[in-house]
């Protein structure tokens, strides 16, 4: 056993974790961040952008909303279902945060003002430009991953304060004293430490990593309903160390989107199958409005409500010409306007090596049984929307009738789309100033929690009329825990 002391020790080395360390270190405090793998970041060197409100980036675009209306519309769209004085201290930090970021070097190349190419699409009506995409390590476009030159900068500006990292190193417990969190218990590869602190700060970004418990708490069967990302480590270990401490329980639920199984394998059958064609359940049967598909959140919800929580969605060869021809109707951020320009590369690929959960047929017969819904159904349910195709209305789900494509000419294509998920959310009951507290709401002393174990300000879904949220909380909550520690050290 090796005992340390520091003033602030942080648990776990994301994004939020990072913000932790950096603020109190400008603050003048010794830190101390375990880590359980041999990186920083965690979850955040695959994200793209974070939330902010009132930047220089939104005047230049002309997009003047304040904090506090920001606040005002989270508010409302949660329906008041979270802690409104922690969304509003969270909302104004935001824009100074970017700046914080830009001091240290990281780089924007702009908003995600919209993610349909019409910004008028029912779907995103209500979206604003918030999420600030992180300029690439070395130029290039901006995509999936662009955050890890954030998370570099971040980590090199904390290696600058003196922060030390033990890498390969897992909080176990904390240490606590009359009341108070007085450091944590850890374990790393070779030993095992005792590391006393003025503060403590949890970052150990959730439990996606544990399907056992997701299926506890959610209810979903990794892997058979649910094919959410996994980040190695993420087993819920901050929350179990704030809960044994007293924490009180705070809500908790997935960020749920969709995606195609081992979607990586098929990055680009994963975004062309995100068009308004026919969409079905494994009844066989419409199930939404199909020009929604770009929502990952909207479109996640109504799957997780179909029979297995299964969307399969249905192109015709006509189709798939028109696409590779002009592109796809609808875009998304993370697939980009170049989905079919592999078409006949991936599918043919996919197809030969048997990737279950993408199927061609030549009739629509075959491809009822290829997907294993009930073909009379099936046939029922494309003949009515060919017809509504033909008419020019859909009188069932109003879809744009730009949209209306028969489902008639074969080869016909389908893909299951499944549940998805970038992790869990919440867990660990804070206030306004990041601090733990009690099921009471009573505060624990010393001990801060931030970022994906303590986010429980959404309601009941992703608010998308706010894009870059999760990676905006997970930078600002740890700011502000890593400051309000450092104030609550001065206080001692």
């Amino acid at each position: 056993m090796t005992n340390l002391t520091t003033d602030v020790v942080v648990v776990a080395a994301g994004l939020s974790g990072l913000a932790a360390c950096v603020a109190a270190a400008e603050e003048g405090k010794e830190v101390i961040a375990v880590e359980k793998s041999n990186i920083t970041g965690g979850a955040a060197n695959m994200g793209m952008s974070p939330l902010a409100i009132g930047t220089k980036y939104q005047r230049a675009a002309n997009f003047n909303m304040t904090p506090a209306e920001a606040w005002r519309k989270h508010m409302n769209f949660i329906h008041w279902n979270g802690d409104a004085r922690l969304i509003k201290k969270y909302y104004e930090k935001t824009a100074s945060t970017i700046e914080w970021l830009e001091d240290m070097g990281v780089e924007f190349c702009g908003l995600i003002t919209a993610y349909a190419v019409n910004e008028n699409e029912r779907a995103y009506a209500t979206a604003y430009p918030t999420a600030h995409c992180v300029k690439p390590e070395g130029g290039g476009a901006p995509g999936p991953r662009c955050a890890g030159a954030m998370i570099k900068k971040l980590t090199e500006r904390a290696n600058e304060l003196g922060v030390k990292f033990m890498f390969e190193t897992a909080g176990e417990s904390i240490i606590m004293e009359d009341g108070k969190a007085v450091g944590v218990r850890a374990k790393g590869k070779d030993d095992e430490y005792e590391i006393r602190a003025k503060a403590v700060i949890i970052a150990t970004g959730g439990f996606g990593d544990n399907p056992e418990l997701i299926k506890e708490r959610f209810g979903y069967e990794w892997g058979k309903d649910l094919f959410s990302f996994r980040i190695p480590g993420m087993k819920g270990d901050g929350i179990r160390m704030a809960w044994e401490a007293g924490a009180g329980h705070s809500k908790m639920m997935m960020e749920l989107m969709y995606q195609c199984p081992d979607n990586m394998s098929v990055f680009s059958l994963d975004g062309a199958f995100r068009q308004p064609g026919l969409w079905v359940n494994k009844s066989g049967e419409r199930f939404m409005n199909e020009d929604m598909a770009p929502n990952s959140t909207f479109t996640g919800n109504a799957i997780v409500s179909q029979p297995q929580n299964v969307g399969i969605s249905i192109m015709d060869t006509k189709m798939i010409k028109k696409y590779k021809k002009n592109g796809p109707d609808l875009l998304d951020h993370v697939h980009g306007d170049r989905v079919f320009e592999d078409w006949d590369e991936v599918t043919e690929e996919a197809l030969a090596r048997g990737y279950q959960y993408l199927h061609k047929a030549d009739t629509l017969e075959e491809l009822a049984e290829s997907i294993g819904v009930p073909v009379d159904k099936f046939l029922d349910t494309v003949e009515e929307y060919n017809d509504m195709c033909e008419a020019g209305w859909d009188d069932l789900f109003e879809k744009d009738r730009r949209f209306l494509y028969p489902i008639a000419k074969g080869p016909f294509y389908a893909l299951e789309f499944y549940a998805g998920a970038y992790g869990t959310l919440g867990g660990i009951k804070i206030n306004h100033m990041c601090e733990v507290v009690t099921q009471e709401s009573e505060t624990i002393p010393g001990l801060y929690a931030v970022g994906t174990d303590a986010c429980a300000i959404y309601g009941d879904c992703y608010p998308f009329t706010f894009a870059g949220n999760t990676m905006g909380f997970c930078l600002n909550s740890g700011r502000m825990a890593g400051e309000n520690a450092s104030e609550y050290i001065d206080s001692l």
